[in-house]
């Protein structure tokens, strides 16, 4: 390992029953003190890559190394790790004091510093004062910080987190993403974190891995994905954004003609080496686009007309048509949107070439 690497996962594979792949080939490095996330749809094997480093999961191959020590056979009690699920899987006949102390009594740690070891972390969770209270008589909320707290009271390396505050109401949820990325950043502990939820990682993490079908898509931070992404797959998954499909039907010194699908239209994107007949997916992000009667000098632009407009809250969202009958998404700031006249088709979608991510197939 180099440099500031805590944990590694090399060339790490697990198959079911000799055929059924689910984590193919995974390599993967994670720092010291990160808020690490592993982003996915159902089924892409982040759930799996965590019980594998949890110790729940054995690798078919592949090694898994937390602070320089192969733990990849080692049973998952003698990992420096622990976990919290969604379900929070607290003792229901428990208090909250016992629930926390729980893995320092097995430890057999001495009861004067069990009392002062549960006490300071309930505070870190801010639960002060609920020594006595049972799990029936909290909140979701206020059950997830218990199960955080009792996983950590036995000071793991690692903190792993599936899916942890799935079972949770929007507002609070929004409140305990605040929270964990709060606690993580005064523990310093390294956090891997898995979620299908867009918005929670790009919210919490210091970086994100995007898992497909077994592999790893894209790593980076939040900003790297979201601005620049190198698949079609994690521009479509990670936030909203409009995908148009294109073709290479002019090389010139600095730029490329793109012929966009049986649409007239034709847009222009920077040369990167590109040949003709190159096929390229677009992707622009819906707020990056303004609704014009007519396109500035130096624009990229697409001829529309208005399809629907939709209050979100915070924004409009204008659906425009091209005219193959694609729809194109625009998010505007309210106050801020375009002030429509009419039915006319005489539109347009414009967006400032900097903001166009071009994706060769």
């Amino acid at each position: 390992m180099t440099g500031d690497v805590f944990v590694q996962l090399s060339n790490v594979c697990k198959v079911y029953n000799q055929e059924e792949t689910v984590v193919n080939n995974l390599n993967l490095e994670i720092k010291k003190g990160e808020f690490l996330t592993v982003l996915g749809p159902s089924g892409c094997g982040k759930t799996t890559t965590l019980r594998m480093i949890a110790g729940f999961e054995t690798p078919t191959h592949g090694d898994i190394i937390i602070d320089g020590e192969n733990i990849t056979n080692k049973p998952p009690h003698e990992r420096p790790v622990n976990t919290v699920f969604q379900n929070y899987a607290l003792f229901p006949h428990m208090n909250i004091f016992d629930n926390v102390a729980f893995g320092l009594k097995m430890k057999k740690v001495s009861k004067t510093e069990i009392t002062k070891r549960v006490l300071e972390m309930l505070k870190v969770v801010r639960l002060e004062g609920y020594e006595t209270r049972m799990p029936s008589q909290l909140s979701g909320g206020q059950m997830q910080r218990v199960a955080i707290a009792r996983a950590l009271i036995n000071n793991p390396k690692v903190l792993l987190l599936d899916e942890p505050l799935g079972a949770l109401d929007l507002k609070l949820r929004k409140q305990m993403q605040l929270e964990l990325k709060y606690l993580q950043r005064n523990l310093g502990i390294t956090f891997i974190f898995v979620t299908h939820d867009q918005e929670e990682a790009l919210t919490m993490s210091d970086r994100i891995v995007v898992m497909n079908n077994g592999v790893i898509e894209q790593v980076g931070t939040p900003e790297e994905l979201y601005e620049r992404p190198k698949s079609k797959f994690v521009a479509d998954f990670l936030g909203e954004t409009n995908l148009l499909e294109g073709e290479a039907i002019k090389i010139k010194e600095t730029e490329v003609l793109l012929h966009l699908e049986q649409e007239q239209d034709i847009i222009r994107i920077p040369n990167l080496d590109y040949d003709l007949g190159d096929k390229f997916t677009v992707s622009v992000r819906p707020e990056r686009i303004k609704i014009k009667t007519e396109p500035e000098e130096g624009d990229v632009w697409l001829q529309c007309k208005l399809k629907e407009r939709i209050y979100v809250g915070s924004s409009i969202k204008t659906v425009m048509i091209l005219k193959n009958g694609k729809d194109i998404v625009v998010n505007e700031p309210i106050g801020q949107s375009f002030n429509f006249q009419g039915e006319s088709e005489n539109y347009f979608v414009t967006w400032k070439p900097t903001h166009t991510v071009v994706i060769k197939a």
